[in-house]
């Protein structure tokens, strides 16, 4: 269990970081590029998605630390389950209020599931 463990945390934490630095540093581009989206250069709209995007690098860090700190290992994976299972319910609740959105957010959304549920799966395993 416990490489199934490590390596949750490990992919949980790399994904974030990439997505939080990429999405930090160019959100126009990165926006286009992954989820094909075209953003206008509207101040307030970019400043709203760097601030996530902040909020997902340093998740991502306190996601990986939890492989070395192994005090730290719980919280890792309950900042994994809030981020991705968080995502999961605003993405859920956009297509019932919204409407589906295009194949590039449907296959994030799978990735969220997927990571939610391995990062809870780990989390209830190491409290009990």
């Amino acid at each position: 269990m416990e490489i199934i463990k490590t390596i949750t945390l490990l992919l949980s934490g790399l994904l974030l970081l990439f997505v939080g630095i990429m999405r930090l540093s160019n959100p126009v581009g990165t926006y286009l590029k992954n989820s094909g989206i075209k953003l206008d250069k509207d101040v307030n709209l970019l400043n709203e998605i760097r601030g996530v995007s902040a909020v997902q690098l340093l998740s991502s860090i306190c996601i990986i630390v939890g492989i070395f700190v192994t005090k730290l290992t719980v919280i890792s994976f309950a900042i994994a389950s809030i981020v991705f299972i968080g995502f999961l319910i605003g993405r859920l609740t956009s297509i019932q209020v919204d409407g589906k959105p295009n194949k590039q957010i449907i296959q994030g959304l799978r990735f969220e599931l997927l990571f939610g549920i391995a990062n809870l799966f780990c989390l209830i395993y190491v409290l009990t």
